[in-house]
């Protein structure tokens, strides 16, 4: 059976939803797990800081290790990524979860929140890669894997919120980029995207949204578990689908990840 046993991974964000899913599927190979983010207090609207996620590492059986990093800031990336090799020796898997959203038209954008947005998803998701990226061609299986969608030029995913639509699609020109430059060195840069609506605390606050049309968080966690122990040489520059990539993994019985069975499901941004 493929597993994650004593491998690094360096999560950006991770205090809750998706990105702690991944963690904590990985953290039961018995991984070493490194949330690196920002809340170090409790808020009062989301839950989930550093280190009540590092403990929800060890819990599930791994090594977690909470590191408080804006990456916005590439000094903190860099201090991130060298305690993490002090204290677990080096990093196997580089996953690039943070992400800013906001889901307003360009009027009712105000140019901090367009800055916010393309500092986090687009900058951070490059710069976090490039200073994983001299452990990584050290590591015996190195993934970098990152939450972006497929990129869809259809107009209809622009015209509603234009500034998140680009500052994502930056997350997933980080994955078509370097997979093309790195395509030689054996490392599996790849992206990975839900087929429907996940049901996270943020996608909660947003109005006329019911995570009751979503699926949990773990439908991802499993799909990125699938994509984290392939062979990482061939496997690059691909936009996985969870769901198909379950698929292949043989788990076609979805049922148990919906949030509601009994409510429709809500496909997700940028997929037709």
């Amino acid at each position: 059976m493929a597993t994650l046993k004593g491998k690094t991974l360096f999560i950006t964000g991770g205090t809750r939803g998706i990105g702690h899913a991944i963690g904590v599927r990985a953290a039961k190979d018995g991984a070493n797990v490194v949330i690196a983010a920002k809340t170090v207090e409790p808020h009062p609207k989301l839950p989930g800081t550093i280190h009540t996620a590092a403990a929800d590492m060890d819990a599930a059986g791994g090594r977690g290790l909470g590191i408080q990093c804006d990456i916005r800031d590439e000094n903190q990336i860099a201090a991130a990524v060298e305690q993490t090799v002090a204290t677990f020796g080096g990093i196997d898997i580089c996953v690039n979860n943070a992400s800013a959203i906001n889901l307003t038209g360009t009027l009712q954008t105000p140019m901090k929140r367009y800055d916010l947005m393309h500092q986090i998803n687009a900058r951070g998701t490059f710069a976090t890669t490039q200073a994983c990226l001299p452990h990584l061609f050290k590591a015996e299986n190195p993934h970098v894997l990152t939450l972006a969608s497929p990129i869809n030029l259809d107009p209809k995913w622009f015209r509603n919120h234009p500034a998140y639509t680009m500052a994502k699609y930056g997350m997933s020109l980080c994955v078509l980029g370097l997979s093309a430059e790195f395509e030689d060195e054996g490392i599996a840069i790849n992206a990975l995207w839900p087929a429907t609506l996940i049901a996270t605390a943020a996608i909660a606050m947003i109005p006329g949204v019911d995570p009751g049309n979503g699926r949990k968080p773990e439908i991802m966690a499993d799909a990125a578990h699938a994509v984290l122990t392939r062979p990482a040489k061939g496997c690059t520059g691909n936009f996985f689908i969870d769901e198909q990539v379950l698929a292949e993994a043989g788990v076609t019985d979805l049922s148990g990840y919906a949030v509601d069975p009994g409510k429709p499901l809500l496909p997700d941004l940028f997929l037709d």
